[in-house]
C-alpha cells in the first residue's frame, strides 16, 4: 500500500492570512519591460467579475485538433466600466517626486477621499523636472454598473517613452478611458483577491488525507505535528487556519471577445445570477478567473505571456447557459 501524500500547498504563500486590500497591487515595472504594449497607454484597467458561462465558438488555431470545428468551452465574464484619472504621479529613483491633482472630480470621489491642500502645480511644470518614471492614479466609474457607487482607486503603470506618456497624459486627463482603448485581444493576467472561506481544518486547507476510522483523538487531525526532539512545531507543518481571500494572480488567460452592451447585448433576460444586468463594456476571457461575482480585479498586459495561449484563435458564436435566471 502506497502512502498518502503528507500534505498540498505550496510553501511559496506564506502566510497565510488575509489580504490587505481588495485591489492589489502590481510590478508595472516589470510589466512594461516586457514590451508587448507597442503604443502608450495603460499597461492595465480594473474590472469586476460577472460570473461563468459556456462560449460556443469557431476555433482557427493553427495546428489545433479541433481547427475549423465549432466547440465549448468554459469562459469567464468580466465588466469594465470606463476610468478617470485621479491624478499623476512622477517618480525619480522609485521615489516619489510629486503628484499633480486632477481638479474636475466626481462627487462620489470626493466624499471618498480627502484631497490634500498642498498639492499643487501642473503637468507642464512637472514635465521640466529630471524624473524617471510616470503614473496615473485612476478611479473606476462603478456607479454606471449595479455593483455600488463608490468608485474602486488604483495607481496604473504607463507604456512608451518618458515623452509619449506625458502626451498621453495630457490628452486624457479629463476623459473617460475605455477598456477598448487599453485591452483589445490577446492574452491578460489577472490580479484578485479569492474567494474567502474563514477559518478551516487542516483537512480541507491542505489536502490531508483522512486518519482511519478507529483512530484515536479524531479523524481530521494531523496523524504527527513532527518529533519529540526538536521540540517544536515548524511552519511547514499544516495547520488550521485562514483559508481565501488572498492575494493571486491567473496568468495568460485568453481574451474570447470583447464589446459593449449597447452594441451587443449578451444580459440574459433576468440577469447573471448574483450580479444582476451588465450596463457597461465587457471582457469575455478563457477559462476561470478568481474571487466570486462583483469582486474587482485589475487586468493587467501578461508578464510572461505564453506562446500556447497567444497563436489561440477563436470566432466568437455566443454565450450558452445551462442554468435558468
Amino acid at each position: 500500500m502506497s502512502n498518502p501524500a503528507p500534505r498540498h500547498g505550496s510553501l511559496q504563500f506564506f502566510p497565510r492570512k488575509r489580504a490587505a486590500r481588495i485591489l492589489p497591487n502590481v510590478n508595472w515595472h516589470s510589466v512594461g519591460l516586457n514590451g508587448n504594449k507597442k503604443d502608450a497607454g495603460l499597461l492595465g484597467f480594473i474590472g469586476y467579475k460577472v460570473g461563468m458561462m459556456s462560449a460556443y465558438l469557431k476555433d482557427n488555431t493553427a495546428h489545433s485538433l479541433t481547427k475549423g470545428q465549432k466547440i465549448i468551452i468554459p469562459v469567464t465574464i468580466i465588466e469594465c466600466p470606463t476610468l478617470k484619472i485621479l491624478s499623476t504621479r512622477f517618480y525619480k529613483d522609485k521615489k516619489v517626486l510629486g503628484e499633480v491633482m486632477n481638479k474636475n472630480l466626481d462627487k462620489e470621489l470626493k466624499r471618498k477621499i480627502k484631497i490634500g491642500k498642498n498639492i499643487k502645480g501642473s503637468i507642464e511644470e512637472m514635465e521640466k523636472k529630471d524624473f524617471d518614471d510616470a503614473r496615473v492614479i485612476v478611479y473606476s466609474q462603478v456607479r454606471k454598473t449595479g455593483i455600488k457607487k463608490s468608485p474602486d482607486i488604483l495607481e496604473i503603470g504607463l507604456s512608451g517613452s518618458k515623452e509619449q506618456k506625458i502626451e498621453w497624459i495630457k490628452n486624457n486627463f479629463n476623459k473617460e478611458i475605455s477598456v477598448k482603448d487599453v485591452i483589445k485581444e490577446g492574452v491578460v493576467d489577472v490580479h484578485a483577491v479569492t474567494k474567502g472561506k474563514g477559518l478551516q481544518g487542516t483537512i480541507k486547507r491542505f489536502g490531508l488525507t483522512l486518519k482511519g476510522h478507529k483512530s484515536e483523538k479524531g479523524q481530521r487531525t494531523l496523524g504527527s505535528g513532527g518529533p519529540w526532539h526538536p521540540s517544536r512545531v515548524d511552519f511547514t507543518q499544516p495547520r488550521a487556519g485562514q483559508m481565501g481571500f488572498f492575494t493571486r494572480v491567473v496568468y495568460n488567460n485568453k481574451i474570447v471577445n470583447s464589446g459593449s452592451i449597447n452594441e451587443k447585448d449578451i444580459n440574459p433576460n433576468h440577469g447573471f445570477k448574483h450580479y444582476g444586468k451588465i450596463r457597461t463594456d465587457y471582457l469575455i476571457v478563457r477559462g476561470s478567473i478568481q474571487g466570486p461575482q462583483k469582486r474587482a480585479l485589475v487586468i493587467a498586459y501578461p508578464i510572461r505571456p505564453s506562446k500556447a495561449r497567444v497563436k489561440l484563435n477563436y470566432e466568437f458564436i455566443e454565450l450558452r447557459w445551462k442554468h435558468k435566471f
